[in-house]
C-alpha cells in the first residue's frame, strides 16, 4: 500500500531538524531528550577517546575490555543515581536481559507491570523464575500478586520508571511500601526517565525520593546520555556478583571507548547546562495542554512522551505516512508494543524543540487526525 513506516533514512544528525530523502523533516520521534546528539563537548570528547584508545576494545569487560574510562564511567553513573557501584553493558536490552535472570532464579519470583519494555520481557523469558504479571500501574493488583508468595522467598518486582509508548509514570511510592509490607526488592528501569526527571535529571527514583528504597537502577545510554549502551547501578555486593556471573556482561565486548567518553561529557553537560532540563519540561507542559485542547487522547502521560491515540493498525500507518508527507517524523505505536485496541502514534520531544515547531506539527497533526475522523 506503500505506506510502510520503518527503516526510513536519515542523512543528517539526530536534531529536532533531519534531513531525509534531500528535504528538511521536523523529527518527533527521537529519544534524545535533552537534544545531546550533537553537542560540540560530547563530539570533541567522543573524537579524543577515538583517537586515543582506537575505534574498539576487541573483548569483553572480563578480559581485555575494560579501560580506565570505563571504570570512570562506572564510578560516575554509580554516583548519579544514588548508589554503591555500577557496571555498564554493552546496551540497555544487554542490561535489563544480563541482570533479570542473574539475579532471580528456579524457586524465586518475577513481577512485572504489564506493559514493561520488551527487554524485561526478555529477561523474564530468559529467567527460570516463576513469574507474574500486575495490571498496568494498578497498585491491588500488585498486592493481590504479592500476596501469593511466601514471605521469606526471593520476588523481584521489576517496572519501567517511565513507560516508553504511553510515557505514564510507575507509581513508585506506592510500590516500594508494598515491597517492604511483602519483603520483595525493586528494579526500576530508569531509560526514559534519566535526564528528564529528578534533581538535576538523576532519574524517576530521585524525583520521588525513593533511592535507598529502590534495590537496583537500570539506565540505557541512547536516550538522554546521547551514545549508546546501558548500566545497572546497585550494592556492591550484588554488581560484583554480576561481573562475574552475568553472561551478556561477560561474553559481550565493551562499549566503544568514543561512546564510553561521550557518555562521561553528557553527565557533566547535564551539570553544567540545567536549562536543558527546564526547556525540556517547558516544552512538554506547552505540549501536552496543546494537544488535550485540540482534543486529541493521550491518556495519563505526563512526560515528554506523548501517545496520541488511533486505536487502529491501518489508520495509525496511513496516518504516519501522510503526517510524514507534511513534513513530521513520528513514530507508529502497534502490537506487540501495544495491545490491538490501542495502537498510538508516539509523539516525542526534545529540549531543543521550539515553540513554533510544535504548532506547527500540532496543526498538521490535528488536520490528518481529523480527516479520519480521530477527533472532531
Amino acid at each position: 500500500m506503500g505506506i510502510y513506516p520503518y527503516f526510513r533514512m536519515i542523512c543528517s544528525d539526530q536534531d529536532c531538524e533531519v534531513l531525509m530523502n534531500e528535504r528538511k523533516v521536523l523529527m518527533f520521534g527521537s529519544n534524545s531528550y535533552l537534544g545531546l546528539t550533537n553537542h560540540p563537548k560530547i563530539i570533541e570528547a567522543g573524537v579524543a577517546a577515538f583517537k586515543k584508545y582506537g575505534s574498539g576494545c576487541a573483548g569483553s569487560p572480563f578480559l581485555n575490555g575494560t579501560l580506565d574510562i570505563h571504570i570512570e564511567l562506572e564510578e560516575k553513573l554509580a554516583s548519579f543515581v544514588g548508589k554503591e557501584k555500577a557496571i555498564v553493558y554493552s546496551t540497555g536490552f544487554h542490561a535489563n536481559i544480563g541482570v533479570i535472570p542473574t539475579i532471580v532464579g528456579r524457586g524465586d519470583h518475577l513481577i512485572l507491570d504489564e506493559l514493561d519494555h520488551a527487554s524485561i520481557i526478555e529477561g523474564r523469558r530468559i529467567s527460570y523464575a516463576k513469574n507474574y504479571k500486575f495490571k498496568h500501574n494498578d497498585m491491588a493488583s500488585l498486592e493481590a500478586v504479592l500476596k501469593k508468595i511466601p514471605y521469606d522467598e526471593v520476588k523481584l518486582i521489576v517496572v519501567d520508571g517511565v513507560f516508553s509508548m504511553e510515557g505514564d509514570i510507575s507509581n513508585l511510592p506506592e510500590i516500594t511500601k508494598l515491597a517492604r509490607k511483602y519483603n520483595a526488592d525493586v528494579y526500576v528501569d530508569e531509560a526514559h526517565s534519566l535526564g528528564v526527571f529528578g534533581k538535576g535529571g538523576k532519574g524517576i527514583c530521585n524525583h520521588f525520593g525513593i533511592t535507598e528504597d529502590v534495590d537496583l537502577i537500570m539506565g540505557t545510554f541512547s536516550k538522554s546520555l546521547a551514545a549508546i549502551g546501558g548500566f545497572i547501578a546497585t550494592d556492591k555486593e550484588t554488581i560484583n556478583y554480576l561481573r562475574h556471573t552475568s553472561r551478556p556482561y561477560i561474553f559481550s565486548a565493551s562499549i566503544s571507548p568514543s561512546a564510553t567518553a561521550s557518555v562521561i561529557a553528557a553527565l557533566d553537560v547535564i551539570k553544567e547546562e540545567p536549562e536543558r532540563i527546564e526547556n525540556l519540561w517547558d516544552i512538554t507542559n506547552y505540549s501536552l495542554n496543546a494537544f488535550r485542547t485540540n482534543g486529541f487522547e493521550i491518556g495519563p502521560t505526563n512526560s515528554p512522551i506523548i501517545p496520541l491515540y488511533i486505536r487502529d493498525t491501518e489508520k495509525t500507518f496511513l496516518i504516519t505516512k501522510e503526517i510524514y508527507d507534511e513534513g513530521i517524523f513520528v513514530n507508529p505505536v502497534i502490537p506487540p508494543a501495544c495491545s490491538p485496541d490501542a495502537t498510538l502514534i508516539r509523539f516525542s520531544l526534545m529540549a531543543t524543540h521550539t515553540h513554533h515547531q510544535v504548532d506547527i506539527a500540532i496543526d498538521k497533526l490535528t488536520k490528518v487526525f481529523k480527516k479520519y475522523g480521530i477527533i472532531q
